[in-house]
């Protein structure tokens, strides 16, 4: 018989080769002599390894092995010899980067003919789309000017006719164009020459050629390819060789089996090919995984056979496991370590068969840890690789105009050096990144942030001093020589792009005129953008190409980036906000081998990744199916953007189930074919719970009705011994450092005291740890801004109105908080917010004066925003200073003090003051008693008032607080009780064995627990709530 097939429990490439070598009688000179056609390259490839196992080490010559895809003229022959009067004059085929910049150049004139104006971003996706479309219907032998209007439906008919209108692109301008170029779409040019090859056949069999011609491994095909099987068939050597075709399957569910059906491809050649099943011959083997084969047919039965299930039959599948993961990670874990395992057999090979990239990088990854580089042969995007990357986050940059964010993502990408080595660019990025990008974010654009530099070279001196005296030396240079020398080095790499500075809007917010005001030729945008990165990353010991465009990644890239150069000159001139969208658009389909930092040359020779279509016709010892859930595999049915299921059956194009039909296909040829097999699935996916693929489903319902399940493998409990501490676990202990008193500060704020009691572990982080809080980038105006507004306006207010009272008082306050609130760098949604609170709160404080003055007199003086120290010259580590900068100290007309503090969040209550919990104000009074504020008069130190202003601007502007004296102790007395307490606690640290806790008093924890992450206060905290319930 001249059709035949290989069950689906063998090996396929191995019984392929083994029956061409048995068919030429084991003559090393006749195995040479003829042709095999496969679906793939990956597949020839196996194929000829599979020669190579079963010759024994024996040279030979083998047959030519061709892919169908890549059948040519040069291939076939058809110029010359027996073929010559079939010759082909075929005009060449488009190249697809410019069928795309093509078809993106119409559906950018189709669109502004329906009133839009899209950009270059948003119609090459559609240009894509279209090219597919056309691709599908030239396969299927679809005339798409004739079927597209007999797919009309009628209730949708309004819609249709616009879509009809945007598809003249491929049934009118598109066709027009490729006759004015003399060129033809790549797959009618495939299909000419798959029809050409097929007559050459038949006429090379018409003549008695009796040279071998195999076609194997074609499942479900279009009919230029079922013509070639065809014409196969007819040559006297001629054999196809289906792949697993089920022979037991009943005669009627065979002939009538739906596309997501794994056998429904083989069904439908059958059914072109005009043979039934009983003309198909078996070519039998030996192979351990018949009977598994056969449940997993019977599993995988259509609806309508599944009475099936009530017959009796096995139900035991030899060494099948389930993997049942938590989530994507664990999966990645656990298989990684069923492949390293595997590996321990000599000769054996495992592969993990998933078409979840995502899932293939992390295994990757794990596999490194074994010191195993796998061959992922599916490879990764193009747009993912690290190249990419850097041309995207450059754009990117252009288009936010040097926002932080997207400028700190250039500068530490792993490539950028900047003429510099890639430590002292490293460096000097988070230089830049502390002094002037943390915080509010600059002004934007690149000059501006140039001006931000400059403007503070000056003060970055004295912190870079004061960081390198306190032995901060990680991120030398430091300086501004440094910082200005790198400044002057990146205007130079951005040089060639600086230029779209101004044009880097949102497009949102442009006219139709400003963007085409503002729009430059696409070669030129992406030779500005290319130029720009190979400044970025050249070193000063490397050129940009050595670095940017080398290996199999970098050469790719390069050679996209030319095609795309040289297309694009037919494309209309485009806004540089474009190219992220376009780079991705052009990048993202392309696939290139990743090797993630290992040598090609280190790959392991028995551990392999596969995709679904890398995976078909082969198998390995150890078989892992991962990402075996609903939406990854099998995939999620999409009809496509341009019409429904039944508009599609109606032009005789492929129904979108038949993917999921390929998809079952490989699920069921790799389950069945290796000796071991692991079905792997996660319960989540990015965060989000994921239903199991419905063929586990199926199975276990199959194996559950016969009292049987698949057993899980131990990777899982391996997982859980692999990272697990050889004692028990145990709850972490509250940090309690105790460093030397030689390292123990000797100077505090007065509002550090607060911190000290509520928290000492923060004293230790900030002052002998030296961690300081770093700011957001792009950090939003919040309520220390607000702060800040009011505290600088009120200081402006006292300095010139003390005592001498102003006409127009409130005007005058008002205008004072306007312009501080035009001092800082505010969105204008935030400042049109402030502004009116501002306003109340100017006319409360106006009015609070007023009202002291006419009840206590006018005050002798007012001191505000003065700096003062005391020195505890006998605390038991030496000196210890406190210092302080007092909001407002009123000197009224008895000579007393009133020291007042201003808030615009939270009071401290009379309470904490008293309790010793908030002891600003009191501290700022001892600091006066003891002259620590030099501009106080000596005999003015009896303290009468302690107040606090609340200042918030909204129903009530604000509130005035005074801390009211106790029984028979003044306020005078609650400063000394509160310097007394002080002189303890400074005594208490200056003991060695005196540790710094984290949130000593459970309920008086700070309201801002900067370092609570460090001292790592949930996960102790929680035990310690566990233990007081």
């Amino acid at each position: 018989m001249k059709l035949a097939t290989i069950p689906a429990h063998l090996p396929f490439l191995d019984q392929l080769a083994i029956r061409w070598i048995e068919s030429a009688n084991h003559d090393v000179e006749a195995i040479g002599e003829g042709i095999i056609v496969l679906p793939g390259r990956r597949a020839a490839r196996a194929l000829t390894e599979a020669f190579l196992r079963h010759m024994d080490g024996q040279s030979v010559l083998l047959p030519r092995i061709v892919p169908i895809g890549a059948l040519d003229e040069a291939e076939l022959g058809l110029s010359a010899g027996i073929g010559g009067e079939l010759a082909l004059d075929l005009p060449p085929a488009v190249a697809s980067m410019t069928r795309l910049a093509v078809l993106a150049r119409l559906v950018l004139q189709a669109d502004k003919a329906f009133g839009t104006r899209p950009t270059l971003d948003q119609a090459w996706p559609l240009a894509k789309a279209l090219a597919d479309l056309m691709d599908e219907a030239e396969w299927s032998g679809v005339n798409l000017a004739e079927r597209l209007p007999e797919a009309v439906q009628e209730n949708f008919a309004e819609h249709w006719q616009i879509i009809l209108r945007f598809l003249e692109i491929v049934t009118q301008a598109w066709p027009e164009w490729l006759r004015e170029n003399g060129v033809m779409n790549p797959v009618a040019r495939q299909v000419a020459l798959l029809e050409a090859q097929a007559d050459l056949w038949r006429k090379l069999a018409q003549q008695g050629d009796s040279t071998p011609i195999w076609a194997a491994g074609f499942t479900h095909v279009m009919q230029p390819t079922v013509k070639v099987l065809q014409a196969v068939l007819e040559c006297p050597a001629g054999k196809v060789v289906l792949p697993g075709l089920d022979m037991m399957m009943a005669e009627e569910t065979f002939l009538s089996l739906p596309d997501s059906h794994p056998q429904a491809g083989l069904s439908a050649l059958l059914k072109n090919l005009e043979i039934t099943r009983n003309k198909v011959q078996i070519w039998e083997g030996t192979g351990k995984g018949a009977g598994r084969a056969a449940i997993l047919a019977r599993v995988l039965l259509p609806a309508e056979a599944l009475d099936d299930w009530s017959h009796p039959g096995g139900a035991e599948l030899e060494n099948v496991y389930r993997l049942d993961a938590a989530d994507q990670q664990e999966e990645a874990v656990a298989i990684s370590m069923i492949m390293r395992e595997a590996i321990e057999k000599p000769m054996h090979r495992v592969a993990l068969v998933t078409p979840d990239r995502v899932l293939a990088a992390r295994v990757a990854t794990e596999l490194a840890r074994w010191g195993v580089l796998a061959d992922d042969s599916a490879g990764s995007s193009l747009v993912d690789t690290p190249a990419a990357v850097l041309l995207r986050l450059v754009a990117q940059m252009v288009d936010s105009r040097f926002s932080p964010v997207s400028l700190l993502s250039v500068l530490k990408h792993p490539l950028v050096a900047c003429g510099f080595s890639s430590g002292v660019c490293r460096a000097t990025a988070r230089l830049l990144e502390r002094a002037i990008l943390r915080g509010p974010a600059p002004p934007p654009g690149f000059a501006a942030l140039c001006r931000v530099v400059n403007n503070a070279l000056e003060n970055l001196n004295e912190r870079a001093k004061a960081k390198l005296e306190g032995g901060i030396t990680a991120d030398r240079p430091f300086g501004p020589v440094a910082l200005s020398v790198f400044m002057q080095r990146l205007a130079f790499c951005l040089e060639p792009v600086l230029g779209w500075e101004l044009d880097a809007v949102e497009a949102s917010v442009q006219t139709a005129q400003d963007l085409e005001q503002h729009c430059a030729p696409v070669p030129d945008l992406l030779a500005a953008l290319i130029a720009t990165v190979e400044r970025l990353v050249a070193t000063d010991e490397e050129s940009a190409s050595e670095r940017l465009w080398r290996g199999e990644e970098g050469n790719m890239l390069a050679s996209q980036l030319t095609e795309l150069m040289l297309a694009s000159e037919v494309l209309p001139p485009q806004p540089p906000v474009v190219l992220d969208g376009l780079l991705t658009a052009v990048l993202a389909p392309e696939r290139v081998a990743m090797r993630r930092g290992g040598d090609p040359k280190s790959l392991h020779p028995r551990v392999l990744i596969w995709g679904l279509f890398e995976s078909r016709l082969q198998t390995a010892e150890t078989v892992i199916l991962g990402g075996l859930s609903e939406g990854v595999w099998p995939p999620v049915v999409d009809a496509g953007p341009w019409m429904s299921r039944p508009m599609r059956q109606r032009m005789g194009l492929p129904s979108p189930e038949q993917a999921v039909g390929q998809a079952a296909h490989d699920f069921f040829a790799s389950a069945a074919a290796a000796d071991t097999v692991i079905l792997s699935s996660a319960r989540r996916r990015e965060g989000a719970p994921v239903v199991p693929a419905r063929w586990l489903t199926r199975l276990d319902a199959f194996l559950a009705g016969r009292n049987g399940y698949i057993p899980n493998h131990p990777a899982l409990v391996w997982l859980n011994k692999l990272d697990q501490p050889l004692g028990p676990a145990t709850p972490v202990a509250p940090p309690q450092p105790m460093p030397p008193v030689a390292l123990r500060p000797r100077r505090l704020s007065v509002t550090e005291i607060e911190t000290w009691i509520r928290d000492p572990y923060a004293i230790y982080a900030k002052h002998i740890l030296r961690l300081e809080v770093l700011p957001e980038l792009e950090e939003a105006a919040d309520a220390s801004d607000y702060g800040m507004i009011v505290h600088k306006a009120l200081e402006r207010w006292v300095k010139a109105y003390a005592v001498a009272w102003p006409e127009n008082a409130e005007k005058k306050l008002c205008d004072l908080f306007s312009a501080s609130l035009q001092e800082h760098v505010l969105r204008p949604a935030l400042r049109a917010w402030w502004a009116p609170r501002l306003t109340r709160i100017a006319r409360w404080v106006v009015q609070a004066e007023e009202k002291r003055r006419s009840e206590h007199g006018v005050p002798r003086a007012i001191l505000t925003e003065i700096r003062g120290r005391v020195s505890i010259m006998d605390a038991p580590g030496g000196k210890f200073d406190i210092v302080g900068r007092a909001d407002r100290i009123e000197l009224n007309a008895d000579g007393h003090v009133i020291v007042q503090d201003y808030k615009t969040g939270t009071l401290p209550s009379a309470k904490d003051v008293w309790a010793g919990w908030s002891p600003q104000l009191p501290l700022e009074a001892a600091m006066i008693i003891r002259g620590g504020f030099k501009e106080v008069p000596e005999h003015s130190r009896e303290i009468s008032d302690l107040i606090y202003w609340r200042l918030t601007g909204g129903a009530d502007p604000g509130e005035e607080v005074v801390v009211k004296t106790r029984e028979a102790l003044s306020l005078t007395d609650l400063a000394e009780q509160t310097w007394e307490n002080l002189l303890l606690r400074v005594a208490a640290y200056d003991q060695p064995d005196q540790p710094y806790l984290s949130h000593p008093h459970p309920g008086r924890e700070p309201r801002f627990a900067d370092y609570a992450r460090l001292a790592r206060v949930p996960e102790w905290n929680s035990a310690r709530k566990e233990d007081e319930e």
